[in-house]
């Protein structure tokens, strides 16, 4: 079984840059459905998706997720990106949901292939599965079963979100509110950062002691990082850390 994990949960991947920062997607209607912006200065190391079909809210239809899983594929190979941010272009939405409209021109087999391309896209997907994780059998079935609409402070209360700010003029609240979060992940170890995610996603799937043996093969892997030396040292000497990623 130790093998088996250790297999599964190796991150070790070629380093390959993006050839294009800041490249978009063309839809069918020749608007760009995706952009992927870096940001610079402060912020390098922070990327930005940007979703931006207005005339369908930015509904998931079948170019945006083509082009999304296209963008994701490239950025999770980019070792230059620290941080990701899903964000929209279009000024009062962020994603209307699934695009129903485009949905009704598709046949049974072509709804389950798109289903499980969006699958492999969005960890949301399996609310059936998820939602009791969550908050518990009893409220899920509820949220589930009433279909009820939640604000974002409610959200909050339950902890389905972590944060609800008050919206302001320009709109993009919530934006600058996960931009302010991102900046105070970029300054930690990528690597360290990766495999704590690593850790609790998978852990959080398996019982406990299954859980404490992926923590152990993830902190393994930080061991012989150049990073975990730097920690240390910047802890001894008593300055901020620099660290690089390896």
């Amino acid at each position: 079984m130790q093998r088996a994990l250790t297999s599964i949960l190796r991150l070790t991947r070629p380093w390959r840059p993006l050839q294009a920062r800041g490249c978009s997607s063309v839809g069918a209607t020749g608007v760009p459905e995706i952009q992927v912006h870096a940001l610079a200065g402060r912020d390098q190391g922070i990327t930005e998706i940007i979703m931006n079909r207005p005339h369908a809210r930015n509904a998931l239809g079948k170019v945006l997720v083509s082009e999304l899983l296209e963008a994701v594929a490239q950025l999770r190979e980019d070792r230059q990106v620290r941080v990701l941010l899903f964000r929209s272009g279009v000024k009062g939405v962020f994603c209307a949901g699934a695009d129903l409209k485009e949905r009704e021109q598709m046949n049974e087999v072509e709804v389950g292939v798109f289903v499980q391309r969006l699958r492999g896209l969005m960890d949301e997907i399996g609310g059936t599965q998820r939602l009791p994780r969550c908050l518990g059998v009893a409220l899920a079935k509820e949220l589930i079963f009433t279909g009820r609409r939640l604000s974002g402070e409610q959200a909050q209360a339950l902890r389905l979100v972590n944060h609800a700010v008050a919206q302001n003029e320009e709109g993009n609240a919530a934006y600058h509110r996960a931009r302010e979060l991102a900046q105070e992940i970029l300054p930690q170890a990528p690597t360290a950062v990766r495999l704590s995610k690593v850790a609790i996603d998978r852990g959080m799937e398996v019982d406990i002691a299954s859980g404490m043996a992926i923590e152990g093969i993830c902190y393994a892997q930080n061991i012989p990082t150049r990073d975990r030396l730097e920690g240390m040292a910047a802890f001894k000497e008593k300055r901020p850390p620099r660290f690089v990623g390896k």
